[in-house]
């Protein structure tokens, strides 16, 4: 009996895997049907994010086909052989997506080649000096000295920066030449005709890259360090009216708008690496040969210092502590306004470097918040907290400490883009920085600047004292 049911088992397992067996051969057309438009859905996507792929796709194809004439034609094979192929691997290696890492690192092979070949037969040169026994200990002692001093070098962090592809294929040339120099004898022909094929090719791939639509570094740095100012300013105008929005009412802005400024967070190896690829390009559009592109350092940096503060504002726009309406009342027009005149500024200062301009009207848009910012300060001197759990108003005063953080901290991108209108030479830059008015400080009329508001306070702020109760410092 147990045999049978055994036997009645095995058969329907059998029948199991045979019947999936064919679902899954009936369902293959619809599966790969599936996976082929998923692929060509996310093709499309990839060059709508970004069409300049395209073009650097076909421009890398065209550099490759025009090397690869080395070999399909006889008069310049018989000129190169097979060291045509280094023409091949060059452009391969060297052509990069913008115009600046393209140059950088045709410049470091080109150069790092020249050089090491040189060495390379001057070592093999010197070693045959010292006779058959000593040439191969003395080869083997240059190229260890060199491979360890190069090596070594390449840690310095500058060196890293902008020359470590250069000091890689240092070591690589000068290491083929000398030990392939000592079973070739006409090392000077070998050493002649890769140098000659690998500038070829880098000066094959570097045409290429800046004749046909061209991709520039220092363009792409611009527009980050502008779009990463305009990601803080969208939060800020916004935030102040998401913060104190009651449930059940609209959103003002789609949230995943509101989230645009998490990129700004991690935007710093992005930054140093276009800086870096920037320095090599030459003078091209509205920027000139020494374009201050380091600068552009700073202000990301200082970019960043502000994103911090926007991140921990946002944590509080989903806290479950909510603020009492009666202090929401209290505090609501002022921090609104604290936040959309920054975002108003912060804009501001991102269409300045877009359309490289000072950043002059940015100012006003700064004196309105830190006048709201005053006028929240007086209210947080008074009985504010008086009989309210302080639990439930620690969302709002933290969130308006790090709205007078931001303040700070949007001054100081004024100032460093403001330094940067002067270095570049943006249009219509003063020869003095436009000084802010100090808050409280008494403007003649007829000096006082149309747009500026100043707030001028009669009275010291209330003192609170040990008893609890309100007053007022007077004078006799």
């Amino acid at each position: 009996m147990n045999l049978a049911m055994e036997r009645s088992s095995g058969t329907q397992n059998n029948g199991g895997c045979f019947s999936r067996g064919c679902g899954w051969i009936k369902s293959l057309p619809e599966r790969s049907k599936a996976k082929i438009v998923e692929c060509a859905r996310k093709i499309k996507k990839l060059g709508q994010d970004d069409p300049r792929r395209f073009n650097h796709s076909l421009k890398v194809g065209l550099a490759i086909t025009l090397v690869s004439l080395f070999y399909y034609f006889e008069p310049l094979y018989n000129g190169f052989g097979d060291s045509a192929m280094w023409a091949v691997m060059t452009v391969v290696v060297v052509f990069e997506f913008s115009v600046g890492a393209t140059l950088g690192r045709g410049l470091n092979r080109g150069l790092a080649t020249f050089l090491a070949g040189a060495l390379g037969f001057g070592a093999h040169c010197l070693a045959t000096l010292s006779g058959e026994k000593g040439e191969p200990m003395l080869l083997g002692l240059f190229v260890f000295l060199l491979a360890t001093t190069v090596t070594f070098v390449r840690f310095f962090p500058r060196m890293k920066a902008r020359y470590d592809y250069g000091l890689l294929i240092f070591i690589l040339t000068f290491c083929l030449i000398s030990v392939s120099g000592y079973r070739d004898d006409e090392l000077l022909d070998m050493a002649h005709k890769r140098v000659s094929t690998i500038l070829i090719g880098g000066l094959t791939a570097v045409f290429v890259c800046i004749c046909i639509c061209p991709v520039w570094a220092g363009d792409d740095l611009h527009n980050l360090a502008a779009a990463n100012i305009e990601k803080l300013g969208i939060f800020l105008e916004h935030f102040g009216v998401e913060f104190f929005r009651k449930p059940g009412e609209g959103e003002s802005i789609n949230k995943a708008t509101l989230q645009g400024y998490k990129s700004v967070l991690n935007s710093k190896n992005m930054e140093e690496s276009l800086v870096n690829f920037a320095r090599w390009e030459p003078g091209h559009g509205q920027f000139k040969f020494r374009h201050p592109w380091k600068h552009y350092l700073k202000v990301g940096s200082l970019t960043r210092q502000c994103a911090y503060k926007v991140e921990a504002l946002n944590g509080y726009l989903s806290s479950d502590i909510k603020t009492p309406p009666e202090i929401q009342g209290m505090i609501q027009d002022s921090c609104t306004k604290m936040s959309s005149e920054l975002g108003k500024a912060l804009k501001e200062l991102a269409l300045a470097i877009k359309s490289m301009t000072p950043p002059s009207t940015a100012s006003s848009h700064l004196v309105k918040s830190k006048n709201a910012a005053k006028n929240l300060k007086l209210l947080l001197y008074s009985d504010l907290c008086e009989g309210i759990n302080l639990l439930e108003v620690v969302p709002a005063v933290t969130v308006t400490s790090l709205l007078f953080e931001v303040i700070s901290c949007t001054e100081k991108i004024a100032e460093a883009i403001h330094e940067l209108a002067s270095l570049a030479q943006f249009e219509n830059v003063e020869q003095e920085k436009p000084k802010l008015p100090e808050q409280g400080e008494m403007q003649q009329g007829a000096n006082m600047d149309e747009h500026y508001h100043v707030v001028t306070i009669d009275h010291p702020p209330p003192v609170k004292p040990q008893n609890g109760s309100l007053s007022s410092s007077t004078t006799s």
